[in-house]
């Protein structure tokens, strides 16, 4: 038995030093060769060590660089596959932080032709060394906090086909120098501070397709001769001060589908009425000029007329001009400051029309009016409506509505509840409708009565019916939060703040998931009760980093109108703010202010980790502030003002970098308020109202004792840590110690002889 057991061990052993010597020569051997080259490796890696890393935000793409390993296989580096040249560099949105330096490592990369350096904070000047980057052919440094003039060395690279440089801050006249990049297709500059006037230099680049100068400061007029640009597809010079007459000579272009000249100073459009040349313009904007109406170039065949913002100076508008374009699919002449009044009959007959903002004019409509087309989108805010226009029922595919800020009162209409042909009881509102309704802005009217669960489509995205007086919300559930809003799949934005809801926001049956839900606004109302410490785990759009449009969504952020105001008024650092077409992009928000909600504050809202702005404040929450709120990385607004919280703030929100803006104010809390930079940048508005608080920025000082908690609480941390250590420590130790006495035990002069060969 003995010598049997000990056959079994050696054989265990064999495998264990045979398994080790397998481990040593394939550490030993040669590393694989690196496609790319040492130089390139270099360049890149000084290019890193410029910006710091925190080492929190996952988008920060050089923090997984390792300079051991083949830095072609590197996130955000292609290489070319036989010289190992670094042809392209894409660290879009990757957290750098910091000015790019003239000597930085990035110009020692003589090869690239791609440059994406675009959503990073690189606030500095673009230096002269980007024109050593010589066989660049598509550069792109947007929204990158950079300033000062643009380097006249961008006219080396004579290669670059694509060069964009939208939202930063640019001053200045653009560079003559641009006038060598003859293979230039665009050139995108848009939301800075460029001034002066147009360029001709850039009649030169004849090859472009695309011209963005949005939102800059440029003034003048436009060159008479604007079709020596024969390949121009796109040409935006809105929000700038150019005047006079738009040239007739952009309408020659025959490639030209997109045109956009709105807020400008053009006081005569006139000349642009003549134009016979054919033409495939889709997209006309005007809007925001002063100028008499006229007649604002609508002989041009062009398929979407954005004329909002027009200024007519007060003046008449014959809005019959338009009845000719047959083919026209959307139409907003929205704001235009006249004395008109708009008749919906004058559009009833269009065939193609889908999108129409009459928003901010006077209109008027007749009770038997029946529109032709099948809207899709109809916004006609601050009409001087006072009811539900009727030609809504017969509107199969509507999607986008807006009727809010007019004078509708009483009572939502019966013929919205109950349409013709209906059976039962219960009542229904735009039930032909309700498969493809995903936008529905009621806010700002005096509405009252109740708001059923039929009136909302499935597919619904966004519901604000702020501000009204809509009260006994679903009368199927006992007049309490509309736990139905939970079916709605698509639902992103659901607004329903300063109204009379009431009741608890939690049922019994089952957890309140809104997979999609980006914004949830449910502040200044009557709601009532506990929140259960699970509430928040199902809301995963809220938590998820990555940003994926769908269809439903882009109809409601995108450019359907230009001009329109598509916003939700928001609470955001103590202060109401608006928010405006893409910022839907990106924010997430919680609000439940200004209500009657009670108990602690679940533990969940640790998990909607990327939102931005949590409001809980004015409410009568009791206990401690939940740790858990530490995991909200991305927060920027923090408000728990006017509650019943106890206990002392969390000294791991000090670590938020994020988090500009925190009220704990009128609360039970006390003891040293943490010293984290976040928190110490606070006003000292921001604490008062805590007889228990104390330190900076309060006036009033910590005792010894309270100090002497911070500090022992760091010597617990690190004594944890050396315990972690141990534990670690000691099996490995042990484990080593077992190996060494099996093997020295029962083959001492086999053991020796296997090491003295491997010697």
């Amino acid at each position: 038995m003995h010598s049997c057991g000990a056959r079994k061990i050696i054989v265990w052993s064999l495998c264990l030093i045979f398994s080790l010597s397998h481990s040593i020569l394939v550490c030993a051997s040669s590393p694989p060769k690196h496609l790319c080259r040492q130089d390139q490796r270099d360049a890149l890696w000084e290019f890193k060590s410029e910006f710091p890393l925190s080492g929190l935000a996952a988008s920060e793409k050089t923090q997984r660089w390792r300079n051991n390993t083949d830095c072609c296989s590197w996130d955000g580096i292609t290489c070319d596959p036989k010289t190992g040249n670094v042809l392209e560099l894409n660290l879009w949105s990757s957290s750098l932080n910091g000015p790019l330096r003239s000597s930085s490592g990035l110009f020692k990369l003589q090869y690239l032709q791609s440059l994406n350096l675009s959503s990073n904070n690189l606030a500095g000047i673009l230096p002269d060394s980007i024109g050593n980057l010589k066989y660049l052919k598509d550069l792109r440094i947007s929204e990158c906090n950079l300033f000062g003039k643009l380097p006249s060395s961008l006219g080396n690279l004579s290669d670059l086909t694509v060069l964009e440089l939208d939202g930063n801050g640019f001053t200045g006249e653009l560079p003559v120098s641009i006038g060598n990049l003859k293979q230039l297709t665009k050139l995108l500059v848009a939301s800075s501070k460029l001034s002066g006037n147009f360029h001709h230099a850039l009649l030169n680049l004849t090859e472009l397709t695309a011209i963005n100068l949005l939102s800059n400061q440029l003034e003048g007029t436009l060159p008479s001769n604007m079709s020596s640009f024969s390949k121009l597809e796109y040409f935006n010079v809105g929000s700038n001060s150019f005047s006079g007459s738009v040239p007739s000579s952009l309408f020659m272009i025959p490639s030209l589908t997109y045109l956009n000249l709105e807020r400008n100073h053009f006081n005569s459009l006139l000349e642009i009425g003549n134009i016979s040349s054919p033409s495939k313009l889709q997209i006309l904007s005007l809007g925001g000029n002063k100028a008499q109406w006229g007649n604002p170039g609508i002989y041009i065949k062009t398929s979407r007329a954005l004329l909002s913002f027009w200024d007519t100076l007060r003046g008449e508008v014959d809005f019959s001009i338009f009845l000719h374009l047959k083919s026209l699919t959307s139409l907003d002449i929205s704001t235009l400051n006249t004395r008109s009044i708009v008749d919906m009959s004058l559009y009833s007959h269009f065939e193609s029309l889908y999108l129409l903002s009459l928003s901010r004019n006077t209109v008027k409509f007749s009770s038997t009016l029946h529109m032709v087309s099948p809207i899709g989108s109809l916004a006609l805010a601050s009409c001087n409506i006072f009811e539900f226009p009727k030609f809504l029922r017969t509107q199969t595919s509507l999607f986008y509505l807006d009727i809010s800020q007019n004078q509708i009162k009483g009572q939502v209409p019966e013929w919205l509840w109950s349409l013709p042909g209906l059976d039962g009881s219960i009542p229904r509102c735009f039930e032909k409708f309700n498969t493809k309704l995903t936008v529905l802005h009621l806010q700002n009217n005096s509405l009252s009565g109740k708001f059923p669960e039929e009136s909302v489509s499935v597919g619904l995205t966004s519901l604000d019916v702020g501000h009204n007086q809509l009260s006994r919300e679903l009368p199927k559930f006992n007049d309490t939060f509309p736990f139905w809003l939970r079916l709605l799949p698509d639902l992103q934005f659901l607004v329903l703040r300063s109204n009379e809801f009431h009741g608890p926001i939690y049922s019994p049956e089952g957890s309140l998931n809104f997979p999609k839900l980006r914004i949830f606004d449910i502040s200044k109302n009557f709601f009532t009760g506990a929140l259960p410490s699970d509430y928040f785990a199902g809301w995963s759009e809220m938590s998820s980093g990555v940003y994926t449009a769908d269809n439903k969504q882009q109809r409601f952020i995108g450019i359907v109108f230009s001009n329109y105001l598509k916003s939700v008024v928001l609470a955001n650092k103590g202060l109401e703010m608006k928010l405006l077409g893409t910022s839907f992009n990106i924010y997430k928000s919680i609000d439940v202010s200004g209500n009657r909600f009670q108990g602690e504050i679940p533990k969940s809202i640790g998990l909607p980790k990327e939102m931005i702005v949590l409001n809980m404040s004015n409410n009568a929450f009791i206990g401690s502030i939940t740790p858990s709120l530490s995991n909200l990385t991305n927060l920027q607004s923090l408000d728990l003002s006017r509650n019943r919280l106890s206990g002392k703030i969390p000294p791991e929100l000090g670590k938020l970098t994020f988090l500009a803006w925190m009220n704990f104010s009128y609360n039970n809390l006390e003891g040293p308020i943490p010293q984290g930079t976040q928190i110490q940048s606070q006003d000292s508005s921001s604490f008062l109202q805590n007889p228990g608080l104390c330190g900076a920025p309060l006036q009033k000082t910590c005792s010894g004792g309270e100090e002497a908690t911070i500090n022992e609480d760091k010597e617990e941390d690190q004594v944890l840590s050396w315990i972690a250590a141990g534990i670690a420590y000691v099996p490995g130790v042990f484990c080593g110690f077992t190996i060494g006495h099996i093997l020295t035990s029962y083959r001492h002069d086999w053991f020796k002889r296997i090491f003295h060969y491997f010697s």
